[in-house]
């Protein structure tokens, strides 16, 4: 059940440090600050602490799990145990940022192909998979296992430890 709650949580804080970031780019884009902008920044903030208050709590409960399992596991269970909880948060920040990676190119593959004249072979063109729904750019949030930015997008706001 922690690991659920974990997956929830990882994936909550991703969502809102995407939305915030893409805020914080619109914001740029004015001149003067859009209030409406302004207001839902302060309440993805709001609900950013929030998000890692349960983070917190679940960290809590992790480690009386940890010294309940010390009872039951061997050494090297333990260890497996400790590792898979630990390297969690960052298969699913890969896996999202690969995500994104692949939607971005689909929308390139999309915008390419609206740009050749009509007479153009479609078949020339790589066919691309279904569209993969995923949030945009999203921090890396385990500093112990960086994530490569191919996409090298403009982050404004990040997640630094989980």
């Amino acid at each position: 059940f922690l690991t659920g709650d974990l997956e929830k949580i990882v994936n909550l804080l991703l969502s809102l440090c995407s939305r915030l970031s893409r805020i914080d780019k619109s914001l740029l884009q004015f001149w003067s600050p859009q209030d409406s902008l302004v207001h839902k920044r302060s309440q993805l903030l709001s609900q950013t602490e929030d998000a890692w208050e349960l983070k917190q709590n679940l960290d809590r409960r992790q480690r009386v799990v940890h010294a309940v399992l010390r009872g039951y596991l061997s050494e090297p269970q333990l260890q497996d145990y400790r590792h898979f909880v630990s390297a969690k948060p960052s298969l699913l920040i890969r896996q999202r940022n690969l995500d994104d990676l692949i939607r971005q190119r689909e929308e390139q593959l999309t915008r390419l192909a609206e740009t050749l004249p009509p007479d153009w072979p479609r078949g020339s063109l790589p066919s691309s998979p279904s569209p993969v729904s995923c949030s945009s750019p999203f921090p890396q949030l385990l500093p112990s296992s960086p994530i490569p930015d191919h996409a090298h997008s403009t982050r404004s706001t990040t997640v630094t430890s989980l």
